[in-house]
């Protein structure tokens, strides 16, 4: 464990500079807080995305920014189809990065549980921290299908999540799924399942 020390001087009235307070020997009078961060998750459905990103947003200074509540309180019963989810999450993006970049700015880290499974979701996410000069980690959840499948019928079953999604509504959207590459130049976290 790294240790810390506090110095703070001040003049006396002599004009001399003094030592008024050292904490060297451990107290944490004075600690800078950690720089702000943009936690992307990429997995397929099911992967655990959200979990994780609940645990990520436990630490201090952190906001959660969560798609599928967002879309669900924005646009209730009008996510049917993949389209409809395109058209908007599309719109959901446009208007949360200058918000997301804010946030960072301010010091603030941003768990953005919205699914970094394409090239150009991520590069827009990597943009928002270029643009707020923050750092990155994209957690990739590697999950087999038929463990996300599996708890995709828990999820279901359990009616807690906002949205159900079939079988065939997985397939079609895990068509589309791209794993993260190192030529993408991200800060790329694995999470195996099992490991």
């Amino acid at each position: 464990m790294a240790r810390c020390a506090t110095y703070v001087f001040k003049r006396d009235t002599g004009n001399v500079w003094r030592c008024v307070i050292d904490n060297s020997y451990g107290t944490d009078l004075i600690r800078s807080e950690p720089e702000a961060v943009l936690h992307l998750v990429c997995g397929k459905i099911g992967a655990g995305k959200s979990t994780l990103s609940q645990q990520l947003s436990a630490n201090q200074r952190t906001i959660l920014v969560s798609e599928d509540v967002l879309l669900s309180k924005l646009y209730p019963g009008q996510i049917k189809c993949l389209a409809d989810y395109v058209r908007c999450t599309d719109h959901l993006r446009n208007a949360l990065g200058d918000h997301i970049e804010a946030l960072l700015r301010a010091d603030l880290s941003v768990v953005l549980d919205y699914p970094a499974n394409t090239l150009s979701s991520r590069q827009w996410a990597k943009g928002i921290c270029e643009k707020a000069e923050v750092a990155h980690q994209l957690h990739y959840l590697d999950v087999p299908d038929a463990v996300c499948k599996a708890r995709l019928h828990e999820r279901n079953a359990s009616g807690t999540h906002p949205f159900a999604t079939s079988d065939a509504e997985f397939d079609q959207i895990t068509k589309h799924f791209v794993p993260p590459s190192p030529d993408e130049a991200m800060n790329i976290i694995l999470h195996q399942f099992g490991k």
